[in-house]
């Protein structure tokens, strides 16, 4: 099958530049948006049924993951906007067994790659391999495709490679293609990464480059559950084996509500709202406030601003709403923002993180 982009917004146009991918629909010339004010009605009976699919895979979820809900949603806005995954969160939290179920619930092809120091690019892309032919007897070299070659890939502990393994991503995770020995093989579509980091070991361990991260549309932070939820989990997973999940979604429909999300009409003021955090989180801009100057080294970028609308748009699909909000750009803006706000030392040595900063943001928005 031809496949486009993972997380650029526009599978069709070449990218605006070699940092952001053009949006799906490029600003026509007349200032007014481009996307209509609301949704014919095969649209609305598309959204609707959406949600009831969304609830469907919560509930399928829910026999395997205890709580958890925002995670869920997070991710489940990643698989429906054409976006990948990073899943942070100390050992123990189920973001394997989440990812996992994730590719149970579906009809689509799941690969896992556990990452580790010795790993190398072929492991993940393939390699060629001498075969003897059938046909004439002679030994020739055949291509045996890698696990990337799948529509949903588990990068386990991705931060345990080093970054020439990690590199081997990139060109899958940008724009759906993989070139071995100087020949490009197209993935199958959707493709999505979803990648597990753990944040407290550091040794042994290779951070991902700022490129590879922007490369991931959220950064998702699992944490511990709730009392209630933790004796659940002692209760409910220790007894017998659970039954296998049901697949409840085909890779044709994946596609079919991806093609969806970009429909949904945005009012002009959370465009506006997009860009303005964004260029906020720059020191060099003159929009950034004096505080932002003083704890980042380097802002986000204009990937930022299309995995904002893009996110929005998603979390007001799977909610059932037929228009993205300022509320559903504020409850993405911290999993889009915190891993494309690099502090500097100033910040780290006061512990202020990058998730504190984009909270601050919010709220100097909310007062303006």
């Amino acid at each position: 099958m031809d496949s486009r982009p993972a997380d650029s917004p526009d599978p069709l146009e070449p990218p605006a530049s070699a940092e952001a991918p053009a949006p799906d629909n490029p600003a026509p010339d007349n200032p007014a948006s481009d996307t209509p004010d609301t949704l014919p009605p095969d649209d609305v009976a598309a959204i609707d049924e959406l949600g009831k699919l969304y609830q469907s895979l919560k509930d399928e979820l829910g026999k395997v993951i205890i709580g958890q809900n925002e995670v869920v949603e997070q991710l489940a806005i990643c698989l429906f906007s054409r976006g990948h995954a990073l899943l942070m969160g100390v050992p123990g939290l189920a973001k394997t067994l989440l990812i996992s179920s994730v590719g149970e619930c579906m009809h689509l092809s799941f690969s896992r790659i556990q990452f580790t120091p010795d790993l190398m690019p072929a492991d993940i892309t393939g390699t060629d391999i001498i075969q003897e032919s059938a046909v004439t007897g002679k030994r020739e070299f055949e291509y045996i495709k890698g696990p990337v070659f799948a529509n949903l890939l588990l990068a386990d502990e991705i931060n345990r490679a080093p970054a020439k393994t990690q590199s081997a991503l990139l060109e899958a995770m940008q724009e759906n293609k993989v070139t071995v020995l100087g020949r490009t093989y197209d993935l199958d579509k959707p493709f999505f990464v979803l990648a597990t980091q753990n944040p407290i070991e550091q040794e042994g361990t290779y951070p991902l480059p700022e490129a590879q991260l922007d490369r991931f549309m959220f950064l998702i932070e699992v944490d511990y559950p709730s009392e209630d939820e933790e004796r659940r989990i002692a209760r409910e997973t220790t007894g017998v084996d659970r039954e296998p999940l049901n697949a409840l979604i085909t890779g044709e429909q994946v596609l079919n509500f991806q093609r969806l999300v970009r429909r949904m009409p945005v009012p002009d003021h959370i465009y506006d709202y997009a860009v303005e955090i964004v260029r906020k989180t720059r020191p060099a801009s003159d929009d950034a406030p004096a505080w932002i100057k003083e704890y980042v080294g380097w802002g986000a970028g204009p990937r930022a601003v299309q995995y904002l609308v893009l996110g929005a748009k998603g979390r007001a699909a799977l909610r059932g709403n037929y228009m993205a909000s300022l509320e559903d750009i504020e409850a993405v803006a911290i999993p889009v923002l915190s891993h494309r706000v690099i502090t500097n030392f100033a910040a780290e040595s006061q512990g202020m993180t990058s998730k504190k900063i984009v909270e601050r943001l919010m709220e100097e928005m909310r007062e303006d």
